[in-house]
């Protein structure tokens, strides 16, 4: 698989639903890969397929924007920008859930995913986006490199999906809202 065979698009507030099986997949491996994405091991289908279900309501409901990598015909990655702030942060969203199942890593597609994201957010007029993630991973290094500003970490902020706690890192990146 290499970068260039990958589409990545937003998902039509009509689409979500649709989906929920694919995405499902695709939380289960990462969870099952060991991520650290507010789910324990072993992630039931059912469970997965719950989250994702509210996910496609907040679409609908145009809270949240949901982000898709395709490889060809298969769902190997994706993203989210949570658009529902508080009336003193129309300029504010947070990016959650970049998920890349664990075949699809190293090829690029995370970034895709956030490079979209960042143009989403932008296009919404949201100038700063906020984000967390598990201390020392990849995550890390991928928002470091795209010009996330790490402000701290968080001791034992969650339990790793087999268990065990874990620390979490905090980020943030103004945009260009001329870009």
């Amino acid at each position: 698989m290499t970068a260039s065979k990958i589409a990545v698009r937003t998902v039509a507030a009509h689409e979500a639903a649709r989906i929920v099986s694919a995405l499902s997949d695709v939380l289960i491996d990462v969870v099952e890969g060991g991520a650290s994405v507010s789910f324990m091991a072993p992630l039931a289908r059912e469970q997965a397929e719950a989250f994702w279900e509210r996910v496609a309501h907040d679409v609908e409901r145009g809270d949240r924007v949901l982000l898709v990598a395709f490889d060809g015909e298969t769902l190997v990655g994706t993203a989210q920008l949570l658009l529902a702030t508080p009336p003193n942060q129309p300029h504010r969203a947070e990016v959650a859930k970049v998920l890349v199942v664990r075949r699809a890593r190293r090829r690029g597609v995370g970034r895709m995913l956030m490079n979209a994201l960042e143009e989403e957010a932008r296009s919404r007029r949201r100038t700063l986006l906020t984000l967390d993630t598990v201390v020392a991973g990849a995550g890390e290094r991928l928002y470091s490199s795209l010009g996330y500003v790490k402000i701290g970490e968080i001791p034992d902020y969650a339990l790793l999906p087999r268990g065990g706690l874990v620390a979490t890192s905090v980020f943030y990146k103004q945009l260009d809202s001329a870009a």
